[in-house]
């Protein structure tokens, strides 16, 4: 990955980030806020009073932070016209699979409604020139095969928020080619729209529900017995910084040729970091487990369904090449220092200067 590339992309430019007060949407602020950008975060209150968001001060120091929710499709257009943004990084959405089923509506409502309303904001926006909508590794038809997905598959889910993001997958490919056709890019639009999907990303700052990595954070604070609800899955791991390095180098890459990059784009791991539930549990555990103020928790099998269990893919894989040839990224981290960077910032996160800390992981990321 070009690192000149993305600060001399990003120094002085104007960022829209929606989901800004999220756990990924933070990282991305906070590194965005360091290359010298002119960062405009929209999004609805933060999970928690010790996210990654609050604990880091990011919202604070970037040029607007705004509370908005994108189903409001006529606020975003105000917030779009105010702020003049030319690139857009969409990642506001209702993430869980688990709440899914719960409150199915507003899944659709929020990850479908929501990045269309985005997308009819940037068409009445001027100033936009790229946008890179996030979906997820989910959009596909999973089949649970032995060998990674690629971008031109079939787009899918089983369960609503699967489905969910696989309809916004289609949505953005329909836009794309209705209203941001490359074919007609620089006579009736100057927009260059992408889409961009991760695996399960993990990293510092994540408290949310029915993940991994918080539940074991919250057992071993509470040096309690931490419950792996489907151990034997196995799933893509990456560090929130390795997805990130794609969608900054992809809406790098549509700034300097608009109609080369606008479409699908996988960004996951290398395949020795596609592992069970129950392995990066254990990887996490070990540096954590011993350190002050943690409990030390022990881990039970199959814990924490509450009745009959809800459906929940067993197998996901991501093929990356397209990212590796076309674009010149792969993943700088593997799953040992995936796990050691994301128990170093729930060790120190308590004592130290949170938004020293993610910049410093930044920097080690980058090779610093």
């Amino acid at each position: 990955m070009n690192d000149k590339l993305l600060a001399e992309t990003f120094r002085g430019r104007r960022v829209l980030v929606t989901g800004h007060t999220g756990f990924k949407g933070s990282w991305l602020s906070i590194w965005l806020h360091e290359m010298g950008a002119e960062v405009v975060g929209v999004g609805l209150d933060p999970y928690s009073e010790k996210d990654n968001f609050v604990l880091s001060g990011i919202g604070g120091k970037i040029k607007a932070d705004i509370r908005a929710d994108i189903r409001d499709g006529e606020r975003l257009k105000e917030i779009f016209r105010e702020y003049e943004p030319e690139v857009v990084f969409h990642l506001a959405a209702q993430p869980l699979v688990r709440l899914s089923y719960e409150i199915p509506v507003e899944t659709y409502e929020v990850n479908v409604m929501g990045s269309i309303n985005v997308m009819e904001a940037v068409r009445v926006t001027e100033s936009v020139r790229a946008v890179v909508m996030i979906t997820t590794d989910k959009c596909y038809e999973n089949r649970e095969q032995l060998w990674g997905y690629r971008e031109d598959e079939p787009m899918g889910g089983y369960d609503p928020y699967s489905s969910s993001k696989g309809a916004c997958e289609i949505a953005i490919s329909s836009w794309r080619r209705s209203f941001f056709n490359p074919a007609d890019y620089g006579r009736k639009h100057h927009v260059s729209i992408a889409s961009a999907r991760a695996g399960n990303v993990i990293g510092g700052g994540d408290w949310a529900k029915d993940r991994i990595v918080p539940d074991c954070i919250r057992a071993l604070e509470a040096g309690k017995e931490v419950e792996i609800r489907s151990p034997h899955a196995i799933r893509p791991w990456q560090h929130v910084l390795e997805p990130l390095s794609g969608y900054l180098l992809l809406a790098a890459k549509m700034l300097q040729e608009p109609t080369a990059y606008c479409e699908g784009w996988n960004f996951g791991p290398r395949m020795e970091s596609v592992r069970t539930v129950w392995e990066v549990a254990t990887l996490l555990n070990a540096p954590l487990s011993s350190g002050e103020g943690y409990g030390g928790a022990s881990f039970a099998r199959e814990g924490g369904t509450g009745g009959e269990a809800l459906h929940e893919a067993n197998l996901l894989l991501l093929d990356i090449s397209k990212a590796k040839f076309r674009l010149g990224w792969e993943p700088r981290t593997d799953i040992d220092e995936c796990c050691r960077l994301t128990a170093d910032w729930y060790r120190r996160y308590r004592t130290e200067d949170v938004y020293q800390l993610c910049v410093e992981q930044i920097k080690t990321f980058l090779g610093y």
